[in-house]
């Protein structure tokens, strides 16, 4: 396709150019190619033996194949006895593929790494050599057009010492142009960003971002191991009320991991949540462990006999093999990377279990509610205002007819007696009167009106939640669903009424936060790096475009210094930098925390250690063996 691309001309539109790679690639017949033909008023698979060409028209001698495949004789058929088969894609993936294919369209531009790939040229055409040339190893069209007064002036921003500026080099203004002058005729071109990050190119505008900081890689997981770390913590932590596991930080998982000793706490907790839920839902599981004859409770105790029961169910050989070193209790001596190999597989198997489907649909259905409410109350809002607006407008615009009115008034009483008499200022005290007693009338059936709505929408209420469940026993699932979804929304409502503003927004938004569907990544930099934000984490994590390195950003100043090195030119970058700035606050306040949570730790710690320096702490108390103090407050009793 990439060299039909090349062969046609390219200065056609996406449109034209599709139609012309559809036709060039549907008329290519060749040798050995097989397809339909007509023999006899029916039609029989054949295959193409030689292609004859004789006086301007073709043929085609062709090997007929019976219903087996089997070949029999072979003919010379015309063209139109031909049946050719449909393109194996459509005109839309066609487009697709061009647009992924090129950097720039009229003409259309390969990217460089596709042009080697499949061995296309990379220099302009002949017929296209007078049109387009290649500037920095980028294609741009020529654009000659006599210099006017704008040209002049921008020559002498670039050298206000000299009126004719001559540059060979290609420099970019700050306002997105390329400025070249050769032969005395002076050519802009004009950029569109955002564009590709890598074909970027420096200019003097870039250099107000700051230097991009570089990650902190002090893991003590194995470097390759740390995307499955984040991977089992975020599963345990966001699904924990399923799992009935109570959340705990990474740096403690992470330490549990790390450590070699067999019985720790966090680790036998999150293996026996993870068994717990396998057993009431995994059907082969439960046979499995009915078959060994275990009890259904899982202990502290014999959690590793079940985790045994589950590795050999798997068969995976690479895990089976440490089964023996397991059931001996010897699990602390096994490699991170094996630990968290299968902490992956059980995360794997709790993710197709019934349970936790039925979960995510119940926080899927919650999310929309609590989205449909938020909705609802910017909608109310606005009304709000709008309905502000005009009774401010109409009140205005009935003030000043009034005072009009009353300027009337007073004018032709003048004009008749010569001065304002005592009778005049009556009427136009009784005039004021009737007309603030009208205002006061209206606002009273305002104020009748506005409450006769709130008892009927009341009332609407109560029957609404009242007939819902009656409903619900009626309708077909869709209704029934839609119905639920509207007493869900209620309840919301109902919940938030009696709140204010700020409060009803706060609770909406922190019920959808906890409601966690997936975690998806910030965005990618100009290189394809990922950046991660967990909302019990404090950290902007960094996975490399290979996913073998990681590191991460924990403080403010790194933070800031991040946003102002990315560069709103790319697209990657400037994605992910609208994404780091709607989460700064959310970042911040997490790591202000995170910060404000340490320092009093550390001063808890030094007024201890400043009571008793003859006594030595115990281990527990050291920070770095805090996972040690875990307790799962959420068990199952």
């Amino acid at each position: 396709m990439l060299d039909a691309l090349m062969d046609l001309n390219g200065m056609l539109s996406l449109n034209d150019l599709v139609n012309a790679i559809a036709v060039k690639l549907h008329g290519r017949l060749s040798v050995d190619t097989n397809l339909y033909g007509r023999k006899n008023s029916c039609i029989y698979t054949c295959r193409i033996v030689r292609i004859v060409e004789e006086d301007e028209k073709t043929q085609y001698e062709v090997e007929w194949m019976d219903k087996y495949d089997n070949l029999s004789e072979c003919t010379l058929v015309n063209e139109e006895d031909l049946i050719r088969k449909k393109l194996p894609y459509s005109r839309g993936v066609l487009k697709l593929l061009i647009r992924e294919s090129t950097y720039r369209s009229i003409p259309w531009v390969l990217h460089d790494k596709l042009a080697k790939e499949h061995g296309i040229p990379t220099h302009p055409p002949p017929e296209l050599e007078s049109e387009i040339s290649l500037k920095d190893g980028i294609v741009v069209v020529n654009k000659k057009r006599k210099r006017t007064d704008m040209d002049v002036e921008e020559n002498e921003l670039l050298d206000p010492k000299r009126k004719n500026c001559s540059r060979k080099s290609h420099e970019p203004l700050n306002n997105g142009k390329s400025v070249y002058e050769e032969n005395g005729n002076l050519e802009v071109n004009a950029i569109r960003y955002p564009i590709d990050d890598l074909l970027v190119q420096p200019s003097e505008s870039d250099k107000q971002l700051t230097a991009r900081p570089s990650p902190s890689r002090d893991f003590n997981a194995p470097m390759h191991c740390v995307g499955d770390l984040l991977m089992v913590w975020d599963f345990c932590t966001s699904f924990g009320r399923l799992l009935q596991l109570s959340p705990f930080s990474l740096e403690d998982f992470e330490n549990a991991v790390c450590h070699s000793d067999s019985n720790v706490i966090l680790i036998m907790e999150a293996h026996s949540a993870l068994l717990r839920l396998l057993m009431k839902d995994n059907v082969r599981y439960f046979f499995t462990i009915k078959k060994k004859k275990r009890k259904t409770k899982i202990t502290l105790v014999t959690w590793a006999e079940y985790l045994c029961d589950f590795l050999e169910m798997i068969g995976i050989a690479e895990l089976s093999a440490h089964i023996s070193t397991i059931r001996r209790g010897h699990y602390g001596l096994l490699d991170v990377d094996i630990k968290l190999k299968i902490f992956g597989e059980l995360v794997a198997q709790a993710f197709m279990s019934d349970l936790f489907k039925e979960k995510l649909d119940e926080d899927i259905e919650k999310r929309q509610a609590l989205s449909a409410a938020r909705r609802d109350e910017a909608l109310e809002e606005g009304r709000k205002r709008r309905e502000e607006k005009e009774r401010s407008k109409t009140q205005s615009v009935e003030k000043v007819s009034r005072d009009r009115h009353i300027d009337s008034m007073n004018s032709n009483h003048i004009r008749e007696n010569g001065h304002v008499s005592n009778e005049g200022k009556e009427k136009w005290a009784s005039c004021l009167k009737h007309s603030s007693d009208d205002s006061d009338g209206e606002a009273e059936m305002v104020n009748e009106k506005d409450a006769a709505e709130n008892i009927c929408n009341s009332s609407k209420k109560v029957a609404l939640k009242n007939g819902m469940m009656e409903l619900m026993q009626n309708k077909t699932k869709d209704q029934k669903q839609r119905a639920a979804h509207k007493l869900r929304k209620n309840q919301i409502k109902e919940t938030i009424e009696k709140r204010s503003k700020e409060q009803r927004k706060e609770y909406l938004d922190r019920e959808i936060e906890k409601r966690v569907i997936r975690t998806s990544p910030l965005g990618k930099d100009r290189d394809h790096n990922r950046y991660w934000f967990f909302r019990r984490e404090a950290k902007i994590f960094v996975e490399s475009s290979d996913s073998m390195e990681w590191g991460y950003y924990s403080s403010k100043e790194e933070v800031d210094a991040l946003l102002g090195s990315l560069n709103m030119k790319g697209v990657r970058e400037r994605a992910l930098k609208k994404q780091l700035e709607k989460f700064y606050d959310k970042i911040i306040l997490e790591i202000q925390k995170r910060l404000k949570d340490a320092t009093q730790e550390s001063a808890t710690e030094e007024s201890v250690r400043r009571r008793s320096t003859r006594v030595r702490a115990p281990p527990g108390e050291n920070p770095a063996l805090a996972f040690l103090k875990y307790v799962n407050k959420w068990k199952e009793e």
